[in-house]
């Protein structure tokens, strides 16, 4: 796009991008731009950053960094930035393999776990009691297991939570996001959050020792 004569690019940061370990950094992995066709194609492939090892799995790219970058290439050129002031690049390794054994153990945990507490909230709240006095109420027998009351109920239990969570193995009902997919993205968030303002303090750092 050229203004007043000028040539201008407009790019826009991706809020989260990645990148495999051994692979450098370019700008099309990083951000979207629109620029004059004879300048588009060595822009996507500008490098930024190379990853280093003692960059651990995630760094953070500032724009004034990608500024600097395209100003060495194009001096000519005059940038218009939208959106995100920086990128936050995750750096993938080489994935491992879970361990069966492992997902086994970990499920088999969390299966006992979660029916303990179940278990254990029922025994809080006599929900045996109740379950025989409402019997006892609708039909005027005492019975030691109204398995006609249990037997839905904890039916219902297993129900219920696959609905709450929006899950059935891998098959969801519908796109509206799980309250624990909500609780994740807010976690996930807060991370992101955190890494990026101490990395904004070690370039800070870095600037004042320069």
């Amino acid at each position: 796009m050229v203004q007043d004569g000028k040539p201008y690019l407009y790019i826009r940061l991706r809020r989260k991008a990645s990148v495999r370990k051994e692979n450098v950094v370019c700008l099309r992995h990083i951000a979207q731009i629109f620029v004059e066709p004879e300048y588009e194609q060595a822009l996507n492939e500008l490098i930024i950053h190379h990853p280093q090892q003692e960059d651990g799995n995630r760094v953070l790219i500032d724009m004034m960094l990608i500024v600097r970058k395209v100003k060495d290439l194009y001096p000519q050129l005059q940038i218009e930035h939208f959106g995100e002031p920086h990128v936050l690049l995750e750096i993938i390794s080489d994935p491992r393999k879970p361990s069966p054994i492992l997902i086994g153990l970990v499920w088999l945990l969390l299966f006992i776990g979660s029916g303990l507490a179940i278990m254990n909230f029922h025994a809080d709240v006599s929900m045996l009691e109740v379950h025989q006095r409402i019997y006892e109420l609708m039909t005027g027998k005492k019975v030691e297991h109204p398995l006609i009351l249990q037997i839905p109920y904890s039916l219902g239990i297993g129900v219920g939570m696959v609905i709450f969570f929006n899950h059935l193995f891998k098959k969801k009902f519908n796109e509206e996001p799980s309250p624990l997919e909500v609780e994740m993205f807010m976690y996930q968030e807060n991370i992101n959050h955190y890494v990026i303002t101490e990395e904004y303090i070690k370039i800070h750092e870095e600037g004042d020792r320069a």
